[in-house]
């Protein structure tokens, strides 16, 4: 029972830090594409809407990794070794982000730095959000080997490939995507809204066409992604839902409501990634030869995954109403 409780868990962290964090780094990836005085704009309205929670965001993946670590070492022992090398080039790119974002909104100095900070902001964003799609692609990539036999076989050949760099690229194009939404009700001018509005549109079309590649990369490869996506009725079920939402968010944008296109955006992100967790749960590493890796065979002794529910379970007490509270000084007084 407690491991399904801990499995929970680390399911609704990693969504959670899409949907928060994402929306966060889609920000940073949306101010590369500004230009202009468009691009000023885009700077200020990020800032704001960004600067009093931002650093909140990155909590859902310490707790995954906290999860990974104690819960299912066999997993994350596996992660860090075959994958050590985009893990590292992300964690960089997070910690460049967050001290160019730093800079920028809080230097007192007003001068030239704040363009350089500006721009390592934006391009980190994308670096992290590349990564960190690339690695969701390796895990399930079927490269992945518990027994390499020289350095690209263990250490390069994981990551590099077609479906990995695709996934990547899909993950880019819908944090864009779900940051444009967000970002709309963050703004009452009537033309910066019309100008995000467009952005989200073209973003999603990006995210359409950037998924299409990941199925076709997959075909190409013949990794077993599409075979097992569209044979699982619940993967099929939520795509399906995904895209018939699409209709009634486009309404709820022109209805110039705020929360009800982020509530519907945040609705289809969840049917993206649900569908991706119910093709292949319980496996998180596919293995290259040998039997994958899952949350079952991997799980720590029960007293290990005892103490971590309850953990969990307290924690979460304490950390959904504290972060409920933030978000509600910060973000639903500043809107009304």
């Amino acid at each position: 029972m407690m491991l399904y409780i801990v499995i929970f868990f680390l399911l609704v962290s990693v969504y959670l830090y899409c949907l928060l964090g994402g929306a966060d780094f889609g920000a940073g990836i949306i101010e590369l594409t500004a230009s202009g005085e468009s691009r000023d704009r885009t700077r200020v309205l990020v800032t704001r809407a960004m600067a009093p929670i931002w650093e909140a965001n990155h909590m859902w993946l310490i707790i995954a990794v906290v999860i990974l670590f104690n819960g299912f070492p066999s997993v994350y022992s596996q992660i860090a070794t075959s994958l050590s090398i985009p893990l590292v080039l992300m964690l960089i790119g997070i910690v460049l982000r967050g001290c160019a974002f730093t800079f920028r909104h809080y230097d007192a100095v007003k001068d030239f730095s704040q363009e350089i900070y500006s721009r390592i902001f934006s391009y980190s964003s994308l670096i992290v959000t590349f990564f960190f799609g690339l690695i969701i692609g390796s895990l399930v990539s079927g490269r992945i080997t518990t027994t390499p036999v020289d350095f690209i076989d263990g250490y390069v050949n994981p990551w590099l490939n077609l479906f990995s760099i695709s996934t990547g690229i899909f993950l880019c194009c819908l944090f864009s995507f779900i940051a444009s939404v967000y970002l709309i009700g963050d703004t009452v001018d009537k033309e910066i809204r019309t100008e995000f509005i467009k952005k989200s549109k073209w973003a999603n079309l990006a995210a359409l066409i950037s998924g299409g590649l990941v199925f076709l990369a997959s075909w190409v490869e013949n990794n077993g992604f599409v075979h097992l996506f569209f044979t699982n009725i619940v993967s099929v079920i939520f795509i399906i839902a995904a895209t018939i939402s699409l209709p009634s968010l486009w309404k709820a944008l022109k209805s110039g409501s705020i929360w009800r296109p982020r509530v519907i955006a945040g609705g289809e992100l969840f049917c993206i990634i649900g569908a991706f967790y119910a093709a292949y749960f319980p496996v998180i590493v596919v293995v290259k030869h040998g039997e994958n890796i899952t949350l079952l065979n991997s799980a720590a002794p029960e007293i290990t995954l005892n103490y971590l529910g309850w953990s969990l379970l307290a924690g979460s007490l304490i950390i959904f109403p504290i972060l409920f509270y933030l978000i509600k000084i910060f973000k639903f007084k500043t809107e009304d």
